[in-house]
């Protein structure tokens, strides 16, 4: 890893002991984060497959959420994060659940494992944040024998507006997480140069979360968001996007 990535708000931000303390509850608290959670581990575990006995790497495993959720199905799990505090929760939320997953400090640029070690490799809320995109694509493919999981936010979508906000609000020195977004072409480039092609794509909802967060129903989000879908939106701006590759015959 260089000096300069290191420097990288993705590394020093989780760095920080109270923002992994408080990830989850930031993210995944009060009924509208307990959809997202909800949605976001059932499109999970349809994109992984079964998993009792098979091997995943979960890079960028933060607090371990999705580690644990797929150790909960017998999967032999590798948690990998640059943090060592967003780690400290992940160990301690595992070993309140009886659950052996091994949890280690690495680099999702340079993920220390051979090619093709693990069945899966997943990684999910990285990618946007990442200094270097594709090589942690790169990656992903390269240590998976046959199948990789991941998000990103659309550049067909509010995103989009919300990135460029993000990021003037950082330039300016306020405290925030700048991210990108990502065309699908971009995305389908990077996994073609890895021998790998894309199977299917979930976009979770039209609106921000940030929306749907401040309105803080479940009802409003459930009936916005399927009227919304009835008119081809969600399928045209819909985000974040959750994509399942596979890699092709030849590679």
């Amino acid at each position: 890893m260089t000096s300069g990535r290191r420097e990288h708000y993705s590394y020093t931000y989780y760095a920080d002991p109270t923002t992994a303390s408080r990830f989850d509850e930031r993210r995944f608290g009060g009924p509208i984060g307990e959809l997202v959670a909800a949605d976001q581990a059932a499109v999970l575990a349809g994109y992984v497959g079964p998993t009792a006995g098979r091997s995943i790497l979960d890079i960028g495993t933060g607090t371990g959420r999705a580690a644990i959720l797929l150790a909960r199905g017998g999967a032999r799990v590798t948690g990998l994060d640059a943090s060592e505090q967003m780690l400290a929760v992940a160990r301690q939320r595992a070993a309140q659940e009886h659950l052996a997953i091994d949890l280690v400090t690495g680099d999702a640029h340079a993920v220390a494992f051979p090619d093709r070690r693990f069945d899966v490799a997943i990684s999910l809320r990285v990618l946007m944040h990442t200094p270097d995109w594709r090589r942690v694509i790169a990656e992903l493919c390269r240590v998976s024998r046959d199948r990789v999981v991941f998000d990103y936010p659309s550049a067909r979508s509010a995103a989009l507006l919300q990135s460029m906000a993000r990021a003037a609000l950082h330039r300016l020195g306020g405290s925030t997480e700048p991210y990108r977004v990502f065309s699908d072409a971009a995305i389908d480039r990077a996994l073609a140069a890895a021998g790998f092609r894309v199977v299917a794509r979930h976009r979770q909802f039209v609106l921000p979360i940030a929306v749907h967060k401040a309105i803080g129903s479940r009802s409003f989000t459930a009936i916005s968001e399927r009227l919304l879908k009835r008119a081809g939106l969600l399928a045209l701006a819909g985000s974040p996007v959750t994509l399942l590759a596979e890699r092709c015959a030849r590679s």
